[in-house]
């Protein structure tokens, strides 16, 4: 877990622009939630989505645009949560700006434009950070415990599944599809959890829609540096709701099923600022079993801390350093996900 030691010394300001389920439901709580940030505005432009804002916000500032909320000032940084096809733009703007910057995944169209939005923040002197916040996920977090304690030994292999019966969700057309939604957390979780990959071999499963041809499966298999290899997949049009985790190494596996704790209760109403101390944690029915030479053992879970995020992005945008999830790091899960879709294509695995 995540946890900030040093408090800054004074609040980050940060604005939110786009107030969609992104913005809603993984931005705004989980920075009310923050110690040392405070949410300054919002930007939203629908007349449905102000009414939202207003509802949950009714003391926060709506500006029309960016432009708008950056001419208004009195804020540090800016997170981006609007549809893939615009951040590009959006991001760039808040740089010029000179504000800290949060991209939502996937923060950029590929490996190369992250590279440029990287080389921008730099150059400019903010802190771009990556919102990959299922870094923070209960079971993963469980996860990389049960590995950093040894309780495994040597890892060999990771799967991970994540099937939802949510076909209004998928992002359709070519700029869209699974493998950019989730595969974008997926991936980020694996190299997070075995470090970076050198090869990458991939299976996408489409679906013609109005918008376009989409991807709304995959399969990847990941070999990484360590010597590991991980295997993820995931599907939202399938009719399953499944979140499994499993890993194997030379003193045992790991098996979890969990329910996205985080996710279900923020769509049930609840907010972690209401509860912060009993936020986040499976119930004992989804806690993992560890199964070693010893017997079967129930590995309790650990907390799931999205808020875990903005609090050390705070402390890079405040206290100096790097934010929780670097623009580099994103700039690899995007290169996995660019070579994912080359070699679905040409059914071949690809080095990276």
């Amino acid at each position: 877990m995540l946890a900030t030691e040093t408090r800054v010394a004074r609040p980050m300001r940060i604005g939110l622009v786009g107030y969609g389920t992104g913005g809603k439901h993984f931005h705004a709580p989980f920075m009310m939630a923050a110690e040392g940030v405070d949410l300054t505005g919002i930007v939203a432009r629908a007349p449905a989505t102000i009414v939202s804002v207003r509802e949950d916000f009714p003391d926060l500032p709506v500006y029309a645009s960016l432009t708008d909320m950056i001419a208004a000032g009195g804020i540090d940084a800016v997170t981006i949560t609007t549809p893939p096809q615009t951040r590009r733009d959006l991001v760039l703007e808040a740089i010029e700006a000179g504000l800290h910057v949060v991209a939502d995944k996937p923060f950029a169209p590929s490996a190369e434009g992250a590279r440029e939005l990287d080389a921008a923040a730099k150059a400019k002197g903010v802190v771009l950070g990556v919102f990959q916040n299922r870094r923070w996920d209960s079971d993963i977090q469980t996860l990389a415990k049960v590995i950093r304690d040894g309780s495994l030994g040597k890892i060999w292999r990771v799967h991970s599944r994540m099937d939802f019966d949510d076909p209004a969700t998928l992002e359709a057309g070519p700029t869209g599809g699974l493998l950019r939604d989730l595969g974008s957390h997926l991936v980020d979780q694996m190299l997070w959890l075995l470090g970076p990959a050198v090869t990458v071999d991939a299976q996408l499963d489409f679906v013609d829609l109005p918008q376009g041809r989409t991807d709304a499966g995959f399969t990847i298999t990941l070999r990484h540096e360590s010597g590991a290899h991980s295997h993820i997949s995931a599907s939202k049009l399938n009719h399953l709701n499944t979140r499994e985790l499993r890993a194997y190494g030379e003193a045992g596996s790991y098996v979890a099923q969990s329910m996205d704790i985080q996710a279900q209760s923020i769509f049930a109403g609840k907010r972690p600022v209401n509860n912060l101390k009993d936020w986040g944690f499976e119930p004992p029915a989804n806690w993992g079993a560890l199964r070693t030479a010893k017997g079967v053992s129930p590995v309790k879970s650990e907390q799931g801390r999205y808020h875990d995020y903005y609090e050390a992005f705070a402390q890079a945008v405040l206290g100096g350093g790097l934010p929780p999830v670097t623009a580099e790091e994103g700039t690899r899960t995007l290169a996995v996900l660019d070579a994912a879709r080359q070699s679905a294509a040409e059914g071949r695995s690809i080095s990276l």
